[in-house]
């Protein structure tokens, strides 16, 4: 059974960092490439940033340079870094697999506000 944890949201102020962590079970994890997703209330739940089984990345453009998608195979983790924060950031995050083939998991709520 597919399993996808987020974790590491909360509340920041603009300017501040987060690292969020999505732990994936019963996946082939170093085969898959992986992506972290957001959703705004009565949004449409889109791509922040993919990363590949070989490393490559892809940022949606609003967060380009200032989010990061990084891997532990070992570990079946995918990471984001997000620095420079916004209050446009703020949202509900996903991790699933690039493009998504999972059922969802509960996500993880980032909020930035002064």
């Amino acid at each position: 059974q597919v399993q996808l944890v987020e974790s590491g949201g909360g509340l920041v102020q603009p300017g501040g960092s987060l690292r969020l962590s999505c732990a994936a079970s019963g996946i082939n994890f170093r085969a898959s490439a992986m992506g972290w997703y957001r959703q705004a209330a009565g949004k449409q739940r889109e791509l922040v940033a993919g990363i590949f089984s070989v490393g490559g990345t892809v940022y949606e453009d609003s967060v380009k340079g200032r989010f990061t998608i990084s891997r532990v195979n070992a570990r079946n983790t995918v990471y984001l870094q997000m620095n420079s924060l916004k209050p446009e950031d703020t949202d509900v995050y996903y991790c699933n697999s690039y493009p998504p083939y999972h059922n969802w998991g509960q996500g993880t709520r980032v909020t930035v506000s002064s």
